[in-house]
């Protein structure tokens, strides 16, 4: 049973096809890790633009995977990039993010044996 994720979404938007399942969660695996060191990069080098742009392009695949918190932070990551905030004031909250991509991505590859 997931714990990291919840793929309900995923299932009703494929009408329970488990082969467009399995390119979803492929794609995330393979995609959102690299789009967050992309985030990592712009909020260490204060590129706005660039941590707002995978901030943005990872949003939808964290709503479509039931990660709520982690959703929910990267939209605080959103409006840092906006208001073009201190790099202190999202450190944790990227963190966090970091940290239940992580969880996520190792969860999904022992479950689906990627």
């Amino acid at each position: 049973m997931a714990i990291n994720y919840n793929l309900a979404k995923v299932y009703a938007l494929s009408d329970n096809d488990p082969e467009f399942v399995t390119q979803i969660i492929t794609l995330f695996v393979t995609e959102v890790p690299q789009d967050l060191k992309q985030i990592d990069i712009g909020i260490k080098t204060k590129d706005y633009k660039l941590a707002y742009g995978y901030a943005h392009k990872i949003k939808p695949s964290l709503d479509l995977l039931g990660m709520s918190v982690a959703f929910e932070e990267i939209l605080q990551v959103e409006a840092w990039t906006k208001r073009e905030g201190k790099r202190k004031e999202i450190v944790y909250t990227f963190e966090s993010i970091q940290n239940q991509i992580e969880k996520a991505v190792k969860e999904i590859k022992k479950d689906y044996e990627l």
